[in-house]
């Protein structure tokens, strides 16, 4: 018996003695990781041991490094990604000749580093640093000197601050990252990010050998084809110089954990931040079919404000018409005419088989462009500080443009001299337009001036002439003017005087007035911590009456899209509406200048902060949705069928539909929508207003609105509800379809994951039976909870 606790505690020993030498960042020449053995950072950043992938087979495992304070396993670096230890435990240790090797248990070599290119010491070690480094220090010291061999320098599908994407021009290889294989394999996958040497630094990314996406090339400001790339939190980096041309970025915030990845199922690249106990996605690309590689061909250039998509440089005309009517640009533009030269501002096209001259200035590479017969285009090669300086000349077919609403830099493109002369002659006759009707506004504003005065003259004699007869009449409105009169009582609490409503005969709006005081009191002076927003209209801000009740106060900016006729328009609409399922207009300012609308506060925003929201999508369950979902469908049902009239919307979009405390949706922002009388069913509009991807076809093609507009945007609104995909960004680049498009296709194919989530979004979108009413019956059918 004591001989087995002197055992015993010889094994607690060993066991406590084993598990203190594995508890740190380093192995020598005399020591191995093996089994669930991990090496930790020295401050406990990273963690480097075998793991297996979750979902995969158990019996194969791999070294790799991930982070070691969060409590999901995120692999950032995998070492025999290509080969796995099967079976048997694999061990971890440095060789004498100072390469890392795992070893499987029939004692043969997986995998290996490459051999150190100088000599190693019995000293030397490996060790994991807070950066997610593992390094091979040939004598131990771990300086800069010492280093044989790094995991930075071979990435897998990830890249971490301090990591270089790029070549190495002195010592012959390349960083790159690519992706897996599949979330349960770590080998290498079809999509690869990397440099492509030549002119200036361009990154692309490939899927397997065919380029698919190009960051476009780096002018010393930015890379041009990334124009949101910055920001507070990181800091970005493009090198070029005759040793190494690279990619890299480190954090400006120590507290924040960011990674770069190469992500194979969504074929993208992508940036996450740990946030709120989850990876959030920062941002990605690509993100819309501009981003495709060579989307609009040679010499065309793609522009995500204009339908079709593909427009030809000045000068060019389709290659092929037939293939450009039918929204297929990739044969790209031909010349209509022989050279000269013009002007353009986008991302710069592919810069691989440019020339360029770094120490020439714009007007040299002008000249030097004309006297290459071959030359298609120059530009400055570097625009950092706002200074033009070097030259790209490009000798081969533009590739790979695009318009931004910003200008990134300009573009030099050569063209016709017809097609020169053409463009001088357009650019002169806007400016003699524009200088006529500039003539003709002036001389027209005097006049329109003069005659305003004489009216407001006659107006003011007719008024004193009116008045002097009928001294004790009040006044009246007329058909375009609210009926507001100032409130005797300002220190009264506006939301419970009735003594001062709002009213006029026929135009009973039951309305109290608030005064323009009692709203800077409620708003702290409209104080930027108050702000919740900001739409058309102008922004919204948080409110506290004097009897403690919240409201959200919509301001008319000056700068409105939105005028004084829409405030009118939503103060007669929604004052005269009620039902859960909108939102309650409470009164309304009008002081001056000043237009403000006064609501019930809403507690949890709009929807769509919640569809886009990754810590606030999980209080959406399906259940909730779908309650969302019949909220929405039953203020509509009222405003088409059960209120005292029958109103349009034309507006419907998540952003307008407004969640209480209790999750219950209101629909809101009334300023565009329209009241039809008796038996009306159709109305035209020469003005269309509201939100693309919303609006029905017959709508903003033609005009025509009805209550199947209001019904097409609830299907819209249903699909991104259901899918949590925005209208606009989703596109299917292989079926030329965008979200409505594909949801559909689905659908016909019976293809469709969730026949429910079809079934709302045909009805609403394709058929658009007759009112909200045969949605909320079609919904009796669906079953969100159990997915039919």
């Amino acid at each position: 018996m004591r001989r087995r606790r002197r055992a015993l505690s010889l094994l607690l020993v060993a066991a406590t003695y084993l598990s203190i030498s594995i508890a740190t960042d380093t192995i020598d020449l005399t020591a191995s990781i093996t089994g669930n053995q991990t090496l930790v950072s020295a401050r406990g950043a990273f963690r480097l041991g075998f793991f297996t992938p979750p979902g995969s087979s158990g019996d194969r495992t791999y070294i790799g490094i991930w982070y070691a304070g969060i409590p999901v396993q995120t692999v950032v670096w995998v070492a025999n990604r290509k080969n796995p230890v099967v079976g048997s435990p694999g061990v971890l240790k440095l060789s004498p000749d100072g390469r890392l090797v795992i070893i499987d248990g029939q004692n043969t070599t997986v995998w290996s580093s490459a051999a150190p290119t100088g000599n190693v010491a019995t000293a030397a070690t490996a060790r994991l640093l807070d950066s997610g480094n593992l390094v091979v220090s040939s004598d131990g010291s771990g300086s800069s000197q010492s280093v044989a061999w790094q995991s930075f320098d071979h990435p897998t599908d990830t890249q971490l601050p301090g990591m270089k994407i790029g070549v190495d021009h002195r010592n012959g290889f390349a960083w790159n990252i690519t992706s897996w294989s599949s979330p349960t394999d770590p080998s290498p996958g079809e999509y690869t990010f990397k440099l492509v040497p030549g002119g200036l630094p361009d990154f692309f990314l490939f899927e397997c050998p065919e380029k698919i996406y190009s960051s476009g090339p780096f002018n010393g400001a930015g890379l041009t084809g990334v124009p949101n790339l910055m920001s507070q939190d990181f800091h970005f980096a493009v090198v070029d110089s005759p040793d190494a041309t690279y990619y890299s970025y480190s954090i400006t915030n120590p507290k924040l954990l960011s990674r770069f990845i190469m992500d194979g199922t969504a074929g993208r690249m992508q940036r996450y931040v740990w946030l709120d106990s989850a990876w959030r996605s920062f941002w990605y690309y690509p993100t819309d079919p501009c981003d495709t590689y060579g989307k609009c061909g040679p010499f065309g250039y793609c522009d995500m404000s204009k339908t079709p998509l593909c427009s030809c440089l000045p000068g060019f005309e389709p290659r092929s018409k037939q293939q450009w009517d039918l929204r297929d640009g990739t044969s790209g533009c031909v010349r209509t005419t022989n050279l000269s030269c013009g002007a353009g501002e986008m991302k710069l096209p592919e810069t691989t088989n440019a020339t360029v001259h770094a120490n020439m200035t714009l007007d040299q590479c002008r000249q030097a462009c004309l006297a290459n017969c071959s030359c298609r285009a120059y530009s400055a090669a570097n625009v950092s500080g706002g200074t033009n300086r070097g030259c790209v000349i490009w000798g081969v077919d533009l590739l790979d443009m695009r318009q931004y609403p910003a200008v990134v830099q300009d573009l030099y493109i050569r063209l016709a001299q017809p097609d020169v002369d053409a463009l001088n002659v357009s650019v002169a006759g806007k400016r003699r337009r524009s200088m006529v009707i500039a003539v003709a506004a002036a001389i027209s504003g005097v006049l329109l001036l003069a005659a305003a005065g004489c009216l407001c003259f006659w107006r003011y004699k007719a008024r004193r002439k009116r008045r002097r007869q009928e001294p004790e009449t009040a006044a009246g409105s007329g058909d375009n003017v609210l009926p507001m009169r100032a409130r005797k009582h300002p220190d009264l609490s506006p939301a419970r005087d009735d003594e001062n409503k709002v009213s006029s005969g026929e135009d009973d709006l039951d309305l109290p007035l608030f005064d323009l005081a009692v709203i800077l009191a409620a708003t702290d002076n409209f104080a930027a911590e108050s702000k919740l927003g900001e739409g058309g209209f102008g922004p919204v801000y948080l409110g506290r009456l004097e009897d403690g009740q919240e409201v959200a106060v919509k301001r008319m900016s000056k700068k409105s899209s939105q005028g004084v006729e829409e405030f009118k328009n939503e103060v007669r609409l929604i004052a005269k509406l009620q039902h859960r399922n909108l939102v309650r207009l409470l009164g309304c300012c009008i002081d001056e200048d000043e237009r403000m609308l006064v609501y019930e506060f809403m507690h949890n925003n709009c929807l769509d902060t919640f569809i886009f929201d990754e810590a606030k999508r999980k209080l959406l369950g399906w259940s909730k949705r779908f309650e969302i979902i019949l909220g929405i469908a039953r203020g509509l049902l009222y405003l088409h069928e059960d209120s005292r009239v029958k109103i349009i919307h034309r507006d419907m979009k998540a952003s307008n539909v407004l969640l209480d405390r209790n999750m219950v949706p209101k629909i809101s922002d009334f300023g565009i929508a329209r009241m039809f009388g008796g038996d009306q069913t159709t109305a035209y509009t020469l003005k269309v207003i509201g939100t693309y991807g919303y609006m029905s076809p017959e709508y903003a093609m033609d005009g025509v609105f009805s209550i199947k507009s209001d019904i097409y945007s609830f299907g819209v609104m249903v699909l991104k509800i259901v899918t949590g995909k925005k209208i606009r960004g989703f596109y299917d680049d292989e079926l030329d379809l965008n979200l409505c498009g594909y949801a559909w296709m689905l659908w016909k194919e019976g293809r469709s994951r969730s026949s429910w989530t079809m079934r709302w979004a045909t009805l609403a979108i394709r058929v658009r039976c007759g009112g909200a009413y045969r949605l909320l019956s079609c919904a009796s059918t669906c079953s969100l909870g159990t997915g039919r």
